[in-house]
Formats: C-alpha cells, structure tokens, sequence
C-alpha cells in the first residue's frame, strides 16, 4: 500500500511552507507515500520561489479559490489563522471520506486563528470535534519514546481539577489501544507520572497520587492494561526510566513535552491518538522569528509523514 497524505500548510507566514516543499522533496518518502498538499497555492508558490524551493507535480487541493493571499513573513495575522484552519478542515473531511489515507498538520498559530475567528486551543482538539472521536489524547513520539497527556492546552492553574481518575484511566485505554492498532506492539506498558513534586511523597506534597492516580491504575489493571506508577516525573527521564515501557502518561503539557523535546533532539512526531483517522505533526511551532531564511529543519516533518504511512498501513492491514 502507498498511503495518500495530506499535508498541511499551516500558517502561511511562518515555516510550514518550507518544510512541507522540503519533506516532499525527499525521494524516498515520495517512494512511500503519495503526496497531496492542502493549502492556498499562491501561498505556497512565493515560498517555494523566495526559498528556490521546487514544488514539483505533487496535487494541490486549494482551500480558497481566487484568493491571492499576500505572505506576511513573520507576522501573525487574521488571514494566515483562516488560510490554516481551512486547510485543515479540508485535509480532515478528506480522511474521514477515504480521499486521503493520513495527515500530516504543519504548525498554526494559536494567536492567528483565534484572530481568524476560532475558538479552539489547537489541532489537537479540533479535529477530536471535527471527526467526532469519542476520546482522544496528544501523544509525541520518536522512536520507541512515546509520552502521552491527560490534559493539553490548559493553563497550569486549571490541571489539578482536571485531572480526575476518569480522564487518567480515559487516556490509559485510548494510549494502549493505540500502541496496539497503530505501533504493533501486542502487549504494552504504560508509565504513569504524578502529578505533584517526588509523587507527592506519601501525601505530603499532594494528595493526587493516592486519591486519584492510585484508583485509576488499579481500575486500568482490573481492565487488563498494562501499568506503572505514579513515578516521581523529575527523575523519570533523567533516568531514562521510559525505556522499560512503550509510553509514557504525563499529567499535563510542559511536563510531558519539555522533557521530551529535549530528548528528540528535532525529530519528534505529534500523533492524535484516538482519532477515526490518522494525523501526525512535527513537534516545532511556526518559527515566526526565522521565516522565509531558508533556515527550517524538516527533519519532524520528514518523521511526520514517515510515521503517518506507516500507521496508514497498519490500520488497512
């Protein structure tokens, strides 16, 4: 099977242009996959003439007709928010209408769409609403490192109240069955991160991990999922604990990502676990500072597509 992909343009001053001509001008993944790029292809011909970049014959599905969107490089505007979300929109209804077989999103600016008249905090919970997915969860991986989230796009003062043991043990089933259906891996293990400093240290930092974390694995256990923790989130990378399982469940973004940036090093892959289709992004924002350089690392988007077709291919046998 050689999977279609969508691939977005996100925010059309910013780097995704670049690195989507990039990736798609790697030979090898043109073996694997069939490209389609959902965009506005005025947008895309002045990066690809700015940057000497070649676009080649890869299909364009244009998302505003007649529109000769002027690229704005760096700035954040209501009309790069509304040419990202379209494409987005597009690429999603393709999925779910067999037209594509996998997504791959490149960044949008959260300040952009919310400036184009959007009221969602990003991708990920977007197209949850957009495909109808009954639970979903935002998980990074490279290679055999996977981290998985219980809440995302949530300021810190608001995590503890949504960390409940419905939503942990909710974000257990949706990451196993995906390391399941869409990594292959029969029998997986999943770690689990407190939420509070040194777990909570037996209740004196924090009461969660007894109160909340202890029922919710006990629960996924009596399921037959496989778990562990909570651990202590500070020494769990460091020691590089994560190598025992095939995920890692961490209570909220920055204590999940960071560590996980730090450790792909570039080449990580945002994947939507729980979706009826298959999405994947790179792990880098828009890059406003350094668009129209030439300077943008494709090497996430290039990982992007490499894993969206590989799932493609798992999920149709």
């Amino acid at each position: 099977m050689k999977p279609r992909i969508a691939l977005t343009l996100g925010d059309p001053n910013g780097i995704g242009p670049e690195v989507v001509l990039k990736t798609i001008a790697d030979d090898a993944l043109r073996e694997a996959a069939e490209f389609v790029i959902v965009g506005n292809e005025p947008v895309l011909r002045q990066h690809a003439e700015r940057l000497g970049l070649d676009a080649g014959e890869v299909a364009v599905w244009e998302v505003a007709p007649g529109v000769e969107a002027e690229v704005a490089w760096g700035e954040t505007t209501a009309m790069g928010g509304r040419l990202a979300m379209r494409a987005v929109e597009r690429a999603a209804d393709a999925c779910l209408a067999g037209e594509a077989d996998a997504m791959v999103t490149a960044p949008i600016s959260k300040e952009a769409i919310a400036l184009a008249g959007y009221r969602t905090p990003g991708h990920t919970e977007f197209l949850a609403e957009r495909t109808r997915a009954e639970g979903y969860t935002m998980m990074l991986v490279r290679g055999g490192l996977r981290v998985g989230l219980v809440t995302t796009h949530l300021p810190v003062r608001a995590v503890a109240d949504a960390v409940t043991e419905e939503a942990v043990l909710d974000k257990l089933r949706i990451i196993h069955a995906a390391l399941r259906s869409d990594f292959g891996i029969e029998r997986p293990t999943v770690a689990v991160l407190g939420l509070n400093p040194h777990a909570g240290d037996g209740g004196v930092i924090g009461t969660e991990e007894i109160d909340v974390l202890a029922p919710a694995l006990e629960a996924a256990r009596a399921e037959g999922l496989g778990v562990a923790g909570p651990f202590p989130a500070d020494a769990f990378f460091g020691r590089k604990s994560y190598e025992r399982h095939d995920a890692v469940l961490a209570m909220y973004h920055d204590q999940g990502l960071a560590p996980f940036k730090a450790l792909a090093m570039g080449g990580g892959v945002n994947v939507t676990a729980g979706l009826p289709i298959v999405r994947t992004s790179p792990d880098h924002g828009t890059g406003f500072d350094i668009a129209g350089q030439g300077r943008a690392d494709a090497a996430s988007c290039r990982e992007a597509v490499r894993l969206a077709a590989e799932i493609a291919r798992r999920r149709a046998g």
